[in-house]
C-alpha cells in the first residue's frame, strides 16, 4: 500500500519513513531497498527523504531504534501484567512472536545489519536491544528462582540467552520456509520445551 505523506510534519514524516522501510524489508531483500524505492512507495522526492535523513544508513539507524523503543515497550507491558516471574517470561516470549509476525520485515534487517562487516550506529542500536533485552531477562529469571518457580541451580545469563537463541531460531525457520507469520505455531510448543528446562521440579 503506497503511503501519502507529502503533507506530514517532520517529526511524522521520518515515522513514516521508517515504517515504509520496515515493510519494503518484508518484500524484499534489505540489502537492496533503495532511497530511490523509499520515496516511490511514500510518494515522494528522494530529496524530501534526505531533508530529514542525512544518508541511508542514518535511515537504518532509526529504523534500528524503532524496532527497540516499540519491542521493549510491549514485552515491558506484557510483562508487568503478569502474576509472576515464569508467567512474564511466557509473555514476553508471545509478545516478541507476535511482534515478528505482524512485521515480518524486521528481522530480516536486524539480521543483514549484524551481518555488517563495518560497525554502523544501527549495528550497534541492534547490540544495546539485545543487551537490554538480556538484562530484563535475568531480573526476571533471577525472581523466578527467588520464589521457587525457576530452579536454583539454573544460570540467569544462559537462560537469558537461550531465550533469545529461541526466537531466533524460529524466525530463522520461519524465515527459511517463506511465511513469516507460521512462527505463530511453532512458538508455545518451542516455549513449552523452554519452560520445562528452566522449571524448578515440585
Amino acid at each position: 500500500m503506497q503511503t501519502t505523506a507529502r503533507h506530514l510534519p517532520a517529526e511524522e514524516r521520518r515515522a513514516a519513513t521508517v515504517e515504509t522501510v520496515v515493510a519494503l524489508a518484508a518484500e524484499q531483500n534489505p540489502g537492496d531497498i533503495t532511497t530511490a524505492a523509499i520515496a516511490e512507495r511514500m510518494n515522494l522526492s528522494q530529496a524530501a527523504i534526505f531533508r530529514h535523513f542525512p544518508s541511508k544508513d542514518a535511515i537504518w539507524q532509526a529504523v534500528m531504534e524503532w524496532v527497540a523503543e516499540r519491542l521493549l515497550a510491549r514485552i515491558d507491558r506484557a510483562a508487568a501484567d503478569a502474576a509472576s516471574p515464569l508467567a512474564a517470561l511466557e509473555a514476553m516470549f508471545a509478545t516478541h512472536i507476535e511482534f515478528v509476525a505482524a512485521h515480518p520485515g524486521v528481522p530480516r534487517m536486524m539480521f543483514g545489519e549484524l551481518q555488517r562487516a563495518e560497525d554502523t550506529a544501527g549495528k550497534r542500536m541492534a547490540r544495546t536491544l539485545l543487551a537490554r533485552y538480556g538484562e530484563r531477562l535475568t531480573l526476571l529469571i533471577d525472581a523466578g528462582k527467588t520464589n521457587g518457580e525457576i530452579a536454583a541451580a539454573v544460570d540467569a545469563a544462559a537462560a537469558a540467552a537461550l531465550f533469545v537463541g529461541t526466537i531466533q531460531g524460529l524466525v530463522m525457520q520461519s524465515l527459511l520456509s517463506g511465511d513469516a507469520r507460521s512462527i505463530r505455531t511453532a512458538a508455545p510448543g518451542a516455549f513449552a520445551l523452554y519452560r520445562r528446562a528452566i522449571a524448578a521440579t515440585s
